[in-house]
């Protein structure tokens, strides 16, 4: 049965250090969460307290409601999938998959179907006896999950489980993951940096940095309406601006930037020294000379080619303000590239800039 996690005002100090700052999260039931941040953000610290692995310094932990204080590892309806995954090498598949059950006290025919049900589960069907060690790294992937679904958890933890996988792998795994969540209805709680994961699996997700949530939202808002700056550079929102003020209200609203005239979206403060105009790459496009009007267009940046870089199916072109200032705009490999030092105009789609704070939240 999936369980609902609460998260209130969780502080882990080590010495001087805040590994996870005063986070308040509550998880849904059922429900595919993801933190997502780089390394020593304090994510893996997290999941490990709500594994029972650690213990916070200050607040609690909530399942369904009681308090998890207190209570060690192996007893609470939780299972965890390891980046190092931690299969015993001594064993073969199906004793690997069936350990905990042993130790619960399951044994011969009632201990075998269950092995074989999380096997099948994870498409091993027929793998027991085989050597661990003898496994390609997804299908020891797939044990390791064997060996956590086995035991029918409430709750399953998946600290940075793709790592050291091929391209190829970590695209199969994923879509394992997502299947695996829809037939158990457990609730999952994945660790990564990698924003592909987090963003293809998660019901919702949070982007963690320094300890602290800065953004608690589902995947598509994270574009829409990133929360700062560091937010907005996390999900590849790389080109933001400095400005010189904002003008008008609304949908009516244009920041100035090297003496152009943007269109914003506005979700705060509006001062220059507090925000920056960020750009969403999707929804930049380049024109030719010959299709630029001749009036001016407030959804419009002119600007100065710089340099492109070949990216196999596309171009990644540099273009600049007068002030140094650069965006890269994609533009398709069987599409013209302009000159540099040419001068260029760069179309904003509906939605394209946001005005976003520079701080955390």
């Amino acid at each position: 049965m999936a369980i609902a996690i609460g998260i209130e005002a969780v502080t882990r100090e080590f010495g001087p250090v805040r590994a996870v700052d005063d986070v308040t999260l509550s998880i849904g039931a059922g429900e595919f969460f993801t933190l997502l941040g780089s390394s020593g953000c304090g994510k893996s610290t997290l999941l490990k307290l709500i594994g029972g692995f650690d213990q916070p310094t200050a607040g609690r932990i909530t399942f369904d409601g009681r308090d998890m204080a207190g209570i060690p590892a192996n007893r609470r309806p939780v299972n965890t999938v390891f980046q190092g995954l931690g299969l015993f090498p001594h064993m073969s598949v199906a004793k690997n998959v069936g350990y905990g059950l042993s130790l619960r006290g399951l044994s011969g025919k009632a201990l075998a179907v269950k092995v074989e049900d999380a096997l099948d589960l994870v498409e091993l069907s027929g793998f027991g006896p085989r050597d661990v060690n003898l496994l390609s790294g997804g299908q020891r992937q797939r044990v390791a999950l064997a060996r956590a679904l086995v035991m029918e958890p409430g709750i399953l933890l998946l600290d940075e489980p793709l790592t050291g996988l091929d391209e190829r792998l970590r695209q199969q795994m994923r879509d394992e993951f997502a299947r695996l969540h829809k037939r158990t209805g457990a609730t999952f709680i994945l660790v990564t940096h990698n924003q592909d994961e987090a963003l293809s699996l998660s019901d919702r997700m949070a982007v963690m940095h320094q300890g602290r949530l800065q953004q608690i939202d589902r995947p598509a808002l994270f574009f829409d309406q990133p929360a700062n700056a560091f937010v907005a550079r996390f999900v590849g929102i790389d080109i933001q601006l400095k400005h010189q003020g904002v003008t008008g209200h609304g949908d009516a609203a244009y920041a100035l930037i090297c003496g152009q005239k943007v269109p914003v979206r506005i979700g705060g403060p509006a001062a220059p020294s507090q925000t920056v105009v960020a750009l969403r790459p999707d929804r930049l496009f380049l024109q030719s000379q010959d299709e630029i009007p001749l009036q001016e267009h407030a959804g419009r940046m002119m600007l100065t080619m710089v340099e492109s870089r070949f990216r196999g199916l596309h171009h990644d072109v540099t273009l600049a303000f007068a002030d140094g200032q650069t965006v890269v705009v994609t533009q398709a490999a069987d599409r013209p590239v302009p000159e540099p030092g040419q001068t260029v105009a760069v179309t904003i789609a509906a939605g394209g800039a946001m005005l976003i704070p520079t701080a955390d939240p």
